[in-house]
């Protein structure tokens, strides 16, 4: 395998270990997929480091109906260069009620000692159902 398959290969994982971890509501794993000055950008706030990105996705009320959460990316565009890469990926999130909500993640990514990590990820929902288990994440 070369060299270039080989860091995609570790960035899809990267990417795959941030969803599974969030699904399974490991906010300490997940926000390790990030560089220690890491962004997570998502409707309604703008987290930067491990620390504050699994501070803010801990913080506020799960909603009690949410009995599980599933992630589906798909079409990873990933563009390596050297010690850095950006990837593009859509996703869905099923919950019980079935398709929840979409979007896409635009992530920039850098090769660290620990690996690959996340710098900054832009979360954009572009679609939510009118009986999403999540808080409202986009204007109707």
């Amino acid at each position: 395998m070369d060299e270039l398959a080989i860091h995609r290969d570790a960035i899809r994982d990267l990417l795959a270990r941030y969803t599974y971890n969030g699904d399974r509501g490991r906010v300490a794993e997940l926000a390790a997929c990030f560089t220690e000055d890491g962004v997570l950008e998502y409707p309604g706030a703008n987290p930067i480091g491990p620390d504050a990105i699994a501070a803010s996705l801990s913080s506020g009320t799960r909603n009690p109906e949410l009995k599980f959460v599933r992630h589906h990316i798909t079409n990873p565009m990933i563009d390596v260069d050297g010690d850095t890469a950006t990837a593009r990926s859509y996703f869905t999130v099923h919950t019980n009620i079935g398709p929840d909500h979409s979007g896409t993640y635009d992530d920039r990514i850098v090769l660290t000692i620990d690996g690959w990590r996340l710098a900054h990820r832009r979360v954009r929902i572009d679609w939510q159902s009118d009986t999403s288990l999540f808080r409202p994440m986009v204007t109707r």
